[in-house]
């Protein structure tokens, strides 16, 4: 089975209870963790993830979501970043976090999980369909 890499959006939306996106990151995420799928997560992504929870003063929720998924931080090189910036050259809507979040799946021969519609169109146009 492919790896997952997470967007910060199923991220910050299956931590948050009570917010509108969580029944949907719940149950697109739920099922890869119940099959022990490899999950992979861009530097960016958590970086962008812990902001609120820092603001709030409850960040090793963040973390400890993270370790309890087995998720795994993949550093941004500069072959990372490149390929972020050629998929932002290549496709004009995309912002730099989705493209480093894209790329991260690409080199990790990932699906990549979102709850953003038009990210995943572009995945799929890119070979890594969204899930």
């Amino acid at each position: 089975m492919a790896p997952v890499a997470l967007d910060s959006d199923v991220v910050i939306a299956f931590l948050d209870s009570a917010g509108e996106q969580h029944e949907r990151a719940v149950s697109e995420l739920r099922p890869r963790l119940a099959a022990s799928e490899q999950i992979v997560v861009s530097a960016s992504v958590y970086a962008e993830v812990m902001i609120r929870p820092m603001q709030r003063g409850n960040d090793a929720k963040v973390d400890e979501f993270l370790d309890a998924i087995g998720a795994t931080v993949v550093e941004i090189d500069r072959a990372l970043a490149r390929h972020a910036a050629q998929l932002r050259a290549r496709h004009r809507s995309l912002r730099l976090p989705d493209a480093l979040s894209l790329a991260t799946a690409l080199a990790a021969g990932a699906e990549l999980l979102t709850l953003d519609q038009g990210l995943r169109r572009i995945a799929a146009r890119e070979g890594r369909p969204g899930g």
